[in-house]
């Protein structure tokens, strides 16, 4: 399973930090290398993450002044012969899941949306299905992580054309909001829209999806949509309209999401993946 994940955005909510280090790697807490609490980026924590559920092949969408990722997932042998102790364990094991990894690098060089950043990719998807994750978004989970309900969905209907993960929203203007219905347990999604003055559902899509690799097709012929940009929400919805099928699962009681997107989510972000470690 290939996996793409858009780093490129240009992260003005939370200037001034962002004028040099990227949204995607603000720092958030884990246990997940032992009993003690470490400061990890969010970007780490969702290659791990991913890299847990056996997906080592990887595509990366980042800006042009986004050098910092590319460095941090390139290992540093010289750097890691200067540790020791236990912050040598932390940056092997780390370094040991990259060389186990294929990355490759793609380039967004304008800010032109989720939908251009994922068009990129095309190439390298070829005729494979795949996930896209956001990386300044990550679901802190303790049960099935939602990717592999994305995925199983996906494989148990062969009809299923993309999956998406929803969540019950009180600000629907921070979203793509669908228009679903439930049918045999399943929420069959029969229309999309991006940040809608009047939605209609109170579900918001959360930037993790499962497509078939038909998507492309489909991202080609959208136009700028919300904030002059080529939204996914308006491929998806092209999809919709030409007979292809689209369902959702949601967000398990106990899963929570961790946003790094703004001031507000990001202070939410960092007390809950304290507290949560």
């Amino acid at each position: 399973m290939k996996c793409v994940i858009t780093a490129a955005g240009k992260g003005t909510r939370l200037l001034p930090i962002t004028k040099e280090l990227p949204k995607e790697m603000m720092p958030i807490f884990t246990r997940m290398y032992g009993k003690d609490r470490v400061v990890i980026p969010l970007l780490q924590y969702i290659f791990e993450q991913l890299y847990a559920l056996n997906m080592h092949d990887y595509c990366f969408v980042v800006g042009r002044e986004k050098r910092s990722i590319e460095d941090h997932f390139t290992p540093h042998e010289s750097y890691l012969k200067e540790l020791s102790g236990t912050n040598r364990e932390l940056i092997s094991k780390f370094y040991h899941r990259l060389e186990k990894s294929h990355i490759i690098w793609i380039n967004q060089n304008k800010p032109r949306g989720f939908g251009d950043a994922v068009r990129l990719t095309e190439k390298y998807i070829g005729r494979d299905d795949f996930i896209v994750h956001a990386g300044d978004v990550a679901i802190l989970s303790r049960s099935v992580h939602p990717v592999e309900r994305l995925i199983r969905t996906a494989r148990a209907d062969s009809a299923v054309s993309a999956v998406l993960l929803l969540k019950k929203v009180k600000d629907t203007k921070r979203y793509g909001v669908p228009k679903i219905n439930k049918k045999n347990s399943q929420y069959v999604v029969e229309e999309v829209e991006e940040k809608p003055d009047k939605p209609k559902s109170s579900f918001g899509i959360l930037p993790l999806y499962y497509f078939k690799p038909e998507i492309f097709d489909y991202l080609k012929r959208i136009k700028p949509g919300k904030g002059d940009e080529y939204q996914l929400t308006d491929g998806i919805q092209k999809l919709i309209e030409d007979g292809k099928k689209v369902v959702a699962v949601t967000l398990e009681k106990d899963e929570i999401e961790i946003d790094v997107g703004t001031v507000e989510s990001y202070r939410y972000s960092q007390e809950i993946s304290y507290k949560k470690a």
